[in-house]
């Protein structure tokens, strides 16, 4: 059984998704004419700046054009539809947001991802320009912690980047932001759940299978298998699920902080979010962890799937400053 989407050619969808991100918001993007999979903030980079580029596969929108802007990433380079994007337009990024003080290149852990920025941060080498990397691995399902290295990025991104971003914006050293961007993903927990699966606009066919009543724990943001399957539950027992997995992990202190976002893959409803939320403060305010920020909504999605995912920030005095720090992007701003 065929989706529906509403497309014109899938050929094209990435360039027309492009050209309409760009007329939504023309006074905070542009796009690098020789590489339109470029995409800058028109605000961001200047000299003496670290740059922040991000980037990876398209379809997780607003991830990562989103996070373009003054205060966060000053680049994003853009691939397919879950696929990484080539070196060509991550090189044409570094280029273009180097200040003199090196790029930090930021995404997911994700083998595509990996061996096509390295590509581009190589390339850079040759024009001088410095690149470090600080691969995302906050989705607590993916590997054990003693293999964390090994995780995937999902939607802690958000806190991740966020963090790095006013790193550089506030003019700190290289080795500042690195340790900062560091920091920031070993503080940041993701767990995720999807009840149902997305179509890719080339196939137009679910790109996994659950039964009516199933709903599977873990599972990737690109339908990579996840850490259990069963029978769908009352919303309650899954963020209880997902928030005992992350909270073992985490093991938060009475009084701690932290930063809260509730994130849809897609399809699921705010109404479903903010159920989620509510039960989301209840088990944090009964273990006395402080709730400093909360967002709710489609921060990193999978096209069209159904699910949810729950992130937990692990905030101290310097992580707190950086989250509060100002940002104005195309699809999301703060202070």
């Amino acid at each position: 059984m065929k989706t529906k989407k509403l497309i014109n050619n899938p050929d094209n969808i990435i360039e027309e998704m492009l050209e309409g991100v760009l007329a939504a918001h023309p006074d905070h993007l542009y796009q690098i004419e020789s590489s339109p999979r470029a995409i800058v903030a028109k605000n961001g980079p200047r000299q003496g700046k670290v740059g922040l580029m991000i980037g990876g596969g398209s379809g997780h929108e607003p991830t990562f054009l989103g996070f373009v802007g003054k205060g966060l990433a000053d680049a994003a380079a853009i691939g397919n539809v879950f696929a990484s994007p080539p070196p060509d337009p991550a090189l044409a990024c570094a280029k273009a947001i180097d200040g003199g003080e090196g790029v930090l290149f930021m995404y997911g852990n994700y083998a595509g991802d990996v061996m096509n920025f390295d590509m581009a941060a190589e390339m850079a080498a040759m024009d001088d320009i410095e690149v470090r990397t600080v691969l995302t691995t906050d989705d607590v399902a993916s590997a054990p912690i003693e293999n964390r290295s090994e995780r995937r990025g999902v939607a802690g991104n958000f806190f991740i980047f966020k963090a790095a971003g006013a790193a550089c914006d506030k003019m700190l050293s290289f080795d500042e932001c690195e340790r900062v961007a560091i920091k920031a993903n070993d503080h940041t927990y993701t767990m995720g759940v999807a009840l149902g699966p997305c179509s890719l606009p080339h196939t137009l066919k679910p790109n996994f299978e659950l039964g009516d009543d199933e709903m599977e724990i873990g599972l990737g943001i690109h339908g990579e298998p996840g850490v259990e399957r069963g029978k769908l539950r009352s919303a309650d027992e899954v963020t209880d699920a997902l928030l005992d997995r992350i909270l073992d992990e985490m093991s938060p202190s009475k009084g701690d902080r932290v930063a809260v976002l509730v994130n849809s893959l897609g399809s699921t409803s705010l109404m479903e979010l903010y159920v989620i939320n509510r039960r989301v403060k209840q088990r944090l305010d009964d273990i006395n962890v402080d709730i400093h920020a909360s967002w709710v909504g489609p921060y990193c999605t999978s096209l069209e799937m159904a699910g949810a995912s729950i992130t937990l920030h692990h905030l101290d005095g310097e992580l707190t400053e950086l989250l509060q720090h100002p940002c104005d992007c195309a699809m999301f701003r703060a202070g």
